[in-house]
């Protein structure tokens, strides 16, 4: 499910001044029912808060406060007040650890919704796990975090962690299917940026690929902080590809979109959930005009479950759009509230015991969200596998076929 920037002007709109500092939130950004009697339970977010990665960082964290405020409001923990405390990973695996750990230290955090990068939660979780806090991912899309590294052997790796998302074992094939058998095209080339999140999902769409028939005739890479492609996209050029499949995000798909098609690789990029950002279109200019780029979930403005969701954020007056992972972050933070009315329900405080409940708690949790039903299995897996593929149309991302995987 992806929120692009441009459809919704409302989101856009600075009313007051409520940007929230990195930290936290002020007081009184967390609802009105906060009496001074109440006890302070605290939800942490791991996110991109600066970076090239920020639009959705930033969405994910704002999501998030937006669950926190209708809850306090509606009193949903008697007792409890929640508050947020948000923490900058920078898309780095090391500032992601130590983040965690300042919040694992904070004996309030009681759940943490985050990370958006794969490669950021797998230092993130063994911190939490430690913690005996539940996390929640919005965004992480690598199978190896729930079951492990092997995928014909599934083992849950930590038992404390969820996600609303589905895996690119799921999205790596949808996409693939979809240019064999939609696109009718047979043969491709790959690149990958060399990032836990980008090398398996090449790995997963080419697996699929090459099983319905299809021809991998180059296999690339290219470094996260590259910024000329030149190298690359002449070996790609050689073995003539009727479409380039990239795993990575944005901030590098872009300008490999725009590069390759000067050069004379006429040919659509296609890519996952990375990619599928207004800012990809920002980077790639008209030459992105006819990509690709699969994304899961249904898009927000399809879904009925959703408008609540996106008449709240536009309302609250955040300064930035709730972007690609809003509605997962707004759901994986009602996952967590959910699990602390009963993990909090007899709690004086905020202990081992509690966190360790809250956990139980949100493995069984099943509610109506704003992305659709969420529940998780026995992986910590959402039972929800809704995708969509997108093309660039224009100026946008636009939905060009939305489907469960079967």
């Amino acid at each position: 499910m992806r929120r692009r920037s441009v459809v919704k002007g409302g989101a856009l709109l600075v009313v007051g001044a409520l940007a929230l500092a990195a930290c936290g939130t002020r007081a009184d950004e967390t609802g009105s029912g906060s009496g001074g009697d109440q006890k302070v339970v605290k939800i942490g977010v791991i996110a991109p808060l600066t970076g090239n990665l920020s639009a959705i960082g930033l969405g994910i964290r704002n999501s998030v406060d937006l669950a926190i405020r209708q809850a306090n409001e509606q009193n949903a923990i008697p007792g409890w007040k929640i508050e947020l405390r948000a923490e900058d990973d920078q898309a780095t695996p090391q500032v992601g650890q130590q983040a965690a750990s300042t919040l694992a230290d904070d004996t309030a955090v009681a759940g943490v919704v985050g990370t958006y990068n794969s490669s950021v939660a797998q230092n993130v979780m063994p911190v939490l796990d430690k913690a005996s806090i539940v996390q929640v991912s919005p965004g992480n899309t690598g199978p190896a975090l729930t079951m492990g590294e092997d995928l014909d052997n599934p083992k849950r790796p930590y038992h404390n962690y969820f996600r609303t998302c589905t895996t690119d074992a799921i999205q790596g094939p949808f996409g693939a299917r979809y240019v064999y058998n939609t696109l009718g095209i047979k043969k491709i080339a790959t690149i990958n940026d060399k990032k836990t999140y980008g090398v398996g999902l090449v790995a997963q769409f080419t697996k699929e690929f090459k099983a319905l028939g299809g021809e991998v005739v180059s296999e690339q890479t290219i470094n996260p902080d590259d910024t000329d492609y030149s190298s690359v996209i002449a070996k790609v050029a050689a073995a003539k590809p009727d479409l380039l499949y990239y795993g990575g995000e944005y901030p590098q798909a872009g300008p490999l979109s725009r590069q390759m098609k000067a050069r004379g690789l006429n040919v659509a990029l296609m890519g996952g959930d990375g990619i599928v950002d207004p800012k990809y279109i920002e980077l790639g200019g008209d030459t992105s005009v006819g990509d690709f780029g699969t994304s899961v979930g249904a898009p927000v403005e399809s879904l009925d479950s959703a408008k609540a969701f996106v008449e709240a954020y536009d309302k609250a007056g955040f300064s930035e759009s709730y972007s690609a992972y809003g509605a997962y972050a707004f759901d994986a933070a009602n996952a967590i509230i959910n699990g602390l009315k009963v993990s909090l329900k007899d709690a004086t405080e905020i202990n081992k015991d509690v966190r360790e409940a809250t956990i139980q708690a949100v493995q069984n949790i099943s509610f109506e969200g704003t992305s659709g039903h969420v529940a998780f299995d026995e992986f910590g897996d959402n039972t929800t596998k809704i995708l969509t593929v997108y093309k660039v149309d224009g100026d946008k991302w636009a939905p060009a076929h939305t489907d469960t995987f079967k």
